[in-house]
């Protein structure tokens, strides 16, 4: 079975070396992330006072995936900017055909919103002594280095200073990107902006929040025999099988339970005290967006929400056991939004104690 997965190490800046506080510290902050330049790329993380979210010098902005997000000038006065880079889990194969996506906002004291967001992968890892944009002319006096550059375009939501706005490209490989970087790669004169206030002077920052770089191409996806699911006619469930909550299916990113689970965990609940010798056991799952450690965390937090609901409903808690599984466990294939929303679920088994 083959699933398309992550090749961005720690997507959405969750795991840091150090919980920031100051400006400027990302690349000494952020595991994983480093940044091509000089400029001062910013991390934010709701563990700090000084750097946490969603409060910051540069207004509010509540995370979307767990607690932390990057923040970078990708316009600013003097050609001024800020990059991101991260390198690949492995090299991109030639030919074939990839997706790269991320969630930005923009900063409400920001005087501008760019038209198009740079993404450039390179062979090597990068590093320019410059606090200027990156540009063609700084890349090729590296000849030992090999590029593909791309430009994501237009739209007015760019300007958005509320919600997390998804923006992604698709590209054919060169098969020689193992680093991709994350910026504005023109200088103020080529970059396509517009003013967000009258009397704008100042620049264009942006908060940017769980990257994905991932196969285009169907995955060769071999479904599982499906376990079976919370549905049954008889009011009973077949011991020591896996079950699917058929309902309790979770939004992304997200683990509280919705209403239309509430009628099915009653139905089990009332199966579970009618046998006081009857236990549950609860697996949460979530789809392959997000690193394992984040993805483990989330499953965590939807199985203990099963959990607190049946205990909630009246079930004894030593009755239950409950464990997340991160995303290792897919039912279905990780290349479709159906697919991943199939993926984020709660499984369960009864068995009855010895």
């Amino acid at each position: 079975m083959v699933t398309s997965q992550n090749l961005i190490k720690n997507p959405s800046f969750e795991e840091f070396e150090n919980c920031p506080e100051q400006l400027g510290n990302f690349e000494e902050d952020v595991q994983n992330w480093s940044t091509p330049t000089i400029g001062s790329t910013d991390y934010f993380n709701g563990c700090s006072t000084a750097m946490g979210t969603p409060k910051n010098f540069n207004g509010t902005q509540p995370a979307d995936f767990g607690v932390g997000y990057a923040g970078l000038y990708l316009y600013a006065p003097g050609d001024y900017r800020e990059y991101l880079q991260a390198e690949l889990t492995e090299t991109l194969v030639k030919g074939k055909k990839y997706k790269i996506s991320f969630y930005i906002s923009l900063a409400e004291r920001s005087d501008f919103a760019i038209k198009e967001f740079g993404v450039l992968f390179s062979k090597n890892v990068l590093h320019f002594p410059i606090r200027k944009e990156l540009s063609k002319m700084h890349l090729y006096k590296d000849r030992d280095n090999e590029y593909n550059l791309m430009e994501i375009g237009y739209s007015n939501f760019y300007s958005d200073t509320q919600d997390w706005i998804l923006i992604h490209t698709e590209f054919k490989a060169k098969g020689n990107e193992n680093f991709v970087s994350i910026g504005n790669f023109k200088n103020n004169k080529r970059t396509r902006l517009f003013k967000t206030k009258r009397n704008a002077k100042q620049g264009a920052y942006y908060y940017v929040d769980m990257v994905l770089l991932e196969s285009a191409e169907p995955a060769d996806f071999v479904e599982k025999p499906l376990s079976i699911t919370a549905k049954s006619s008889s009011g009973s469930f077949e011991l020591d099988k896996t079950h699917v909550f058929e309902n309790v299916l979770f939004d992304f990113d997200e683990y509280q339970l919705l209403e239309t689970a509430k009628k099915e965990m009653q139905r089990i609940y009332d199966y579970l005290k009618e046998d006081g010798t009857l236990y549950i056991a609860i697996n949460g799952h979530t789809d392959s967006v997000g690193s394992e450690a984040y993805n483990l965390s989330l499953s965590n937090k939807r199985a203990e929400a099963v959990s607190n609901y049946l205990i909630q409903l009246g079930l004894v808690d030593s009755r239950i056991f409950w464990k997340g599984q991160g995303g290792l466990k897919p039912i279905a294939s990780n290349a479709s939004e159906e697919g991943r929303r199939k993926n984020r679920r709660v499984e369960f088994t009864i068995s009855k104690k010895e």
